[in-house]
């Protein structure tokens, strides 16, 4: 028998790396009878972290999928990475996520991964409460930790816990919702419940206070009775705290130890008693604006979330019930791609074990297989309903590659797994650069990429090299030119003919038109790399006829696509076509494409040359203390500061930079703040090269070219 939609809660789990998420749910696993004994990831037996690489690395580095059942409701959980190169998990767990736990390292604090992932939980608009773990660690500080997450993420961030005791000798919680002390055994598990001790008593009253508060404020039946009694009791405290933590009116803070299981039973009954269920969230805009509630009487809707490969089963995806119900064997429709596919199989996960079911409901989570035509983001909906879920939106990449495969043979292999894995890893975008003549990588992170090639390598039996992407450099000119260019060959029969003769100049927008010519006919081309190309046809008395025009413009453009300096693409150039001649048999459009392609080489060396740069906008936030070291390593990139400012408890540095200086700048960033800074990049402009660095990449130029 399935369960209903008000008894499911799906619960997602954040946290920079480090936090101890993975092993805090495991604790969860155990102390709900999943398991029967608590895996760790040092000894790689968690039923989150599964993977040969997160093994490896002791990291989770994907999202995972289990479940617990705790009183009368199925708890979905999702454990997520906590590097930020693996954003993408997060963003995706969170789409589907009805309450957020943001874990705390008590000894750490708030870090950066923590700010990131809160940025989201506040675009998803998404129920959360926070979870100062490990506070069994030597340098465990809930107060100042707890001072951190209210600086930084408001006044709303509201304890329920806090320590009796902490550090090695923790073992005692004081609850101020159930105004009650919990005192664990030595090994952790089922707490005695004891009075809160005297010397706390006033504390608890208070902060207890704040949470009646908190808790009133969104019924107005609950501020009556509030005012009338003086307090709530505990039916009604978790009524309004329901309410306040669904419209995100309150951010609880729990206290515990996941590694001696010390807590995690409490916050499960917080998640049973209070986290909203799916029927209580609000209704989901469809891309059409209209609103779907979940609601499992409904017509069946369902979102694709998560795609991955895994050898020997194919395709698996991860889904949530959006309305109706799935019974295994049901046809949908996919509303990006009109396929009709069928669900033949139903599983719900625990990590890498899939338990087969017959049906699921609204509001749940599950998985399926060998889907032919679904992808992550995909609706797929019951055959005669069209609905289409916005999309997840993933950042922009922070980091590009060029890849190449040791052996040429491979380089198919390669591309096929590239963009396997780009179907299912949608902050990962693979690209073919005709101007580069590269293969370019994008991804999140140096990590992100490294445990791409890793798993291209091992799953494929080939080697694969990762280097910097060639700039794309743009040529243009700062002076006026002439130049003249006659194309002349015999070879029996007819032979070609052709003369131009032009003038180019630096072309800017309202620029005047040229003096000393007749101009015939213009033409403003956008360049497709940028810039923009004027071609004037200003021959006069039939010196070439205008049939020639369009192979003359085909000649320029081929020369335009390989700068002489570098090879690069030139723009914002006015080319004027003056004067020339043609042969009334030998003449043709290849005569003339050719000795235009050459008049405009010639005239383009003698029109000062220079070279274009692509520049960046960076901004980066980074702790007070971090910030000379930070700019210091700018000024060595050529950047050009536009200014700082503060923006919460960071500065912020806004500057251009070339992307010629950008190399591995997210690893540089860091290793100087000690992970503790974040940034993000956006092209802005193409500048002036200067001098000797273009002198430098001519030379560099003519080397290869030899």
């Amino acid at each position: 028998m399935s369960i209903a939609t008000k008894d499911i809660r799906n619960v997602v789990f954040l946290g920079h790396s480090g936090s101890g998420k993975t092993t805090f749910i495991e604790t969860m696993l155990f102390e709900s009878g999943v398991i029967p004994r608590r895996g760790s990831v040092e000894n790689h037996n968690t039923i989150s972290d599964f993977t040969d690489l997160e093994h490896e690395r002791e990291n989770t580095l994907y999202s995972h999928l289990m479940h617990v059942k705790w009183h009368n409701n199925k708890i979905n959980i999702i454990d997520t990475p906590g590097f930020d190169d693996f954003i993408g998990e997060v963003v995706s767990s969170l789409k589907v996520a009805d309450t957020a736990v943001i874990l705390l390292n008590a000894a750490s604090g708030v870090e950066v991964g923590t700010e990131i992932v809160w940025e989201y939980v506040q675009n998803y608009q998404t129920p959360a409460f926070l979870v100062i773990n490990q506070m069994d660690q030597p340098k465990a500080d809930f107060e100042t930790t707890l001072e951190q997450a209210v600086n930084r993420f408001g006044n709303k961030v509201i304890p329920i816990q806090f320590p009796y005791n902490s550090g090695e000798k923790f073992n005692s919680i004081i609850d101020v919702l159930r105004m009650t002390m919990y005192v664990f055994p030595e090994n952790g598990g089922k707490p005695e419940k004891m009075p809160i001790p005297e010397s706390e008593l006033e504390k608890a009253n208070a902060l207890h206070n704040a949470l009646v508060e908190a808790a009133a404020e969104n019924e107005e039946g609950l501020m009556e009775k509030y005012f009338e009694k003086g307090n709530l009791d505990e039916t009604e405290l978790a009524k309004g705290l329901t309410i306040a933590l669904a419209n995100q009116q309150i951010f609880p803070v729990f206290c515990a130890s996941g590694l001696k299981d010390m807590g995690s039973g409490r916050i499960m009954g917080f998640i049973d008693d209070i986290a909203p269920s799916p029927a209580d969230r609000p209704a989901k805009k469809l891309e059409n604006g209209v609103e779907l509630k979940c609601d499992a009487s409904d017509k069946t809707t369902i979102f694709i979330y998560k795609t991955l490969s895994e050898p020997q089963v194919g395709m698996v995806s991860y889904f949530k019930v959006l309305s109706g119900e799935l019974n295994a064997g049901d046809e949908l429709v996919n509303a990006d791609n009109g396929e009709t596919e069928r669900l033949t199989q139903l599983f719900v996960a625990e990590g890498k074990q899939r338990t087969s079911v017959e049906k699921l409901v609204a509001g749940d989570l599950g998985v399926t297989v060998r889907l032919k035509f679904g992808h992550s983001n995909n609706t797929l909906n019951a055959k005669g309903v069209e609905r289409k879920v916005r999309k997840m939106q993933f950042p922009d990449s922070r980091i590009r590659k060029a890849v190449a495969t040791a052996n040429l043979a491979d380089m198919e292999k390669m591309i096929k797994a590239f963009h396997q894995i780009e179907e299912e890893d949608l902050t990962f975008k693979v690209e073919q650069s005709s101007e580069l003549k590269q293969t370019i990588v994008n991804g999140q992170g140096q990590l992100h990429l490294d445990l791409i090639k890793h798993r291209v390598e091992n799953e494929n039996n080939i080697e694969i090299v990762f280097e910097e992407p060639k700039v794309p450099y743009r040529e243009t000119i700062t002076k006026a030119a002439k130049a003249e260019y006659r194309h002349k060959k015999q070879s029996g029969g007819a032979g070609q003919f052709g003369e131009v003769h032009l003038t180019i100049e630096p072309y800017y927008d309202d620029m005047p038109e040229p003096q000393g010519v007749n101009v015939r006919n213009k033409e403003i081309e956008e360049l497709p790399w940028g810039g923009k190309f004027a071609f004037y046809w200003c021959i006069v008395g039939g010196a070439i006829d205008n049939r020639y025009a369009t192979a003359i413009k085909k000649g320029i453009m081929q020369s335009m696509t390989e700068g002489p300096l570098t090879g690069s693409n030139c723009q914002n150039i006015r080319v004027c076509i003056y004067d020339g001649k043609m042969h009334a048999v030998d003449s043709n459009d290849i005569s003339f494409q050719l000795a235009a392609s050459h008049a405009f080489k010639e005239a383009f060396n003698e029109a000062r040359p220079q070279l274009l740069e692509p520049y960046y906008q960076l901004e980066v936030l980074c702790e007070d203390a971090y910030t000379g070291d930070v700019m210091g390593d700018l000024q060595t990139r050529r950047a050009i500061i536009q200014g700082m400012d503060t923006d919460g408890h960071y500065q912020k540095i806004i500057s251009e930079v070339p992307l010629a200086e950008l190399k591995d700048y997210g690893s540089t960033l860091r290793s100087l703040t000690q992970g503790k800074a974040k940034f993000k990049l956006e092209f802005s402009n193409y500048q002036l090269v200067p001098t000797h660095v273009q002198e430098s990449l001519v030379i560099s130029n003519a080397v290869l070219s030899e």
